[in-house]
């Protein structure tokens, strides 16, 4: 594919380097990766005028899974092709997933240094805070696109509620509130039936445990969000802790502050549940799982996305699915709040939410913080592990 401002197309080993620089150093979740993208694709090497960027951003925010992710793999695909697609989105992926992998491999040691349990600990106790924050930053803007605001409020309050008692529930809500939407948008038409499928794929039966069982995990972390990255969170943790008793409390909270203290899609989460369940062969078995529909969207739809974009029935859904999964990022702040175990915790949840709202500091800084404040705690002054 030509590049829509100069003629040249970059070579494979180009968008390897440029798309895997990306990859190793975006901390800071979609947000740097959106700009990290912009600043190489438009700004320093001209390969996109400004116009197809924001219409490519626009585009992925109306599919499900990680919309960083998928426009890293699109903005590949415009500059080079399919092929440049795959080659784009391995390198943006890979970097981040080896190293969760090597802090998975050691936050879930048998026996981990005390160090380290306690600065999983803290970590793991400012994430509740990291939730809300996340959480609140999506909600201005998608209030303010709102065409009926009472309609928002309530996917909003049913997406928490959701995330807050029904555990693996969660994703027919999401569907359910898309498909409101869709149908005041179709029902006179007589064409609601054909957007019903999703609801079908949600509902069916998940495996009782072992690879099946992490294979629709990750899938519904992957095909089945909406709402930004952070909406993964609710959807793992049931099934994670509760139901098939991979992991415990503790570790899912340092598997979620692991997903936002590292590089690349905080999709790479599901990595460490899937490492938690299966090892490191679990941990790529779950990866591979929950980044083949982003893929997949973009090398069959990505001629598309135009008309994706123009579509009231897409918009409807999203404008139904997006309210609730923002009401689920803010939701699953309860009981990431209540795993908690140890006193000395709360204080940390404290300070992270003093940092995160009142100071504005980065996720990233919180969470590190509060990774060295437990640290200190547990290891220095003798402080229980929950």
């Amino acid at each position: 594919m030509a590049d829509a401002r100069s003629g040249a197309r970059p070579s494979l080993r180009t968008v390897a380097a440029q798309w895997g620089r990306i990859g190793t150093i975006g901390f800071g979740g979609p947000p740097a990766h959106i700009a990290l993208l912009r600043e190489l694709c438009v700004d320093r090497r001209r390969w996109l005028d400004p116009h197809d960027f924001e219409d490519a951003i626009a585009a992925c925010n109306l599919l499900p899974g990680p919309a960083s992710t998928q426009l890293a793999i699109f903005s590949a695909w415009r500059v080079a092709g399919p092929a440049g697609a795959v080659v784009g989105g391995l390198a943006f992926i890979l970097p981040g997933l080896v190293v969760i992998l090597a802090l998975a491999a050691l936050f879930l040691a048998a026996a981990p240094p005390t160090w380290v349990l306690g600065a999983g600990a803290g970590a793991g106790a400012a994430v509740a805070a990291v939730a809300v924050r996340a959480g609140a930053d999506l909600a201005g803007p998608s209030r303010a696109r709102a065409q009926v605001p009472w309609r928002w409020w309530c996917y909003l309050v049913l997406g928490g509620a959701a995330a807050a008692v029904a555990g693996p529930g969660l994703v027919l809500v999401l569907l359910g509130c898309g498909l409101v939407e869709v149908a005041i948008v179709t029902l006179g038409n007589g064409r609601l039936g054909s957007q019903l499928w999703p609801a079908l794929v949600a509902v069916a039966p998940a495996a009782t445990g072992g690879v099946l069982a992490l294979v629709w995990v990750a899938f519904k972390v992957g095909a089945l969000s909406y709402g930004g990255g952070f909406v993964i969170i609710p959807l793992m943790q049931a099934d994670a802790v509760r139901h098939y008793h991979w992991m415990t409390d503790a570790q899912f909270l340092d598997a979620v502050a692991l997903g936002q203290i590292t590089p690349g899609p905080v999709v790479q989460t599901v990595a460490v549940v899937g490492y938690a369940a299966a090892g490191v062969a679990g941990g790529l078995l779950a990866a591979a799982v929950a980044f083949a529909p982003s893929f997949t969207f973009v090398l069959l739809g990505a001629s598309r996305f135009d008309r994706l974009r123009r579509d009231a029935r897409a918009r409807a859904f999203l404008n139904g699915a997006g309210p609730a999964a923002i009401g689920a990022i803010l939701g699953v702040a309860i009981p990431l709040a209540r795993a908690l175990g140890a006193w000395w915790q709360l204080a940390v949840l404290a300070a992270a939410a003093v940092a995160l709202f009142p100071l504005r500091r980065s996720v990233v800084v919180t969470l590190v913080a509060a990774g060295i404040a437990g640290a200190i705690a547990v290891a220095v002054f003798g402080a229980s592990l929950p």
